[in-house]
């Protein structure tokens, strides 16, 4: 699995961090960092965390072959 966060559109919001924190973590009040290839323990984690991004800004490819890169729907 690998994600890719555009942080131009990133605002803070800090919902990927609730709800994956061990892949999204916040730094201060709007400083977003992120693993850009979590462990596939936590891919459910992660696509939640996509799918709850206010501003869609959180791209999640699978790297199986077989799925495309799922972007995060409101």
């Amino acid at each position: 699995m690998k994600v890719v966060v555009d942080l131009s559109r990133c605002e803070g919001y800090a919902q990927c961090a609730f709800l994956a924190p061990e892949a999204f973590r916040m730094h201060g009040e709007e400083a977003l960092t992120y693993d850009p290839k979590p462990d596939d323990a936590q891919r459910q984690q992660v696509l939640r965390a996509a799918a709850a991004c206010p501003l869609q800004a959180i791209l999640v490819d699978q790297l199986e072959g077989r799925d495309a890169p799922v972007e995060a729907s409101p």
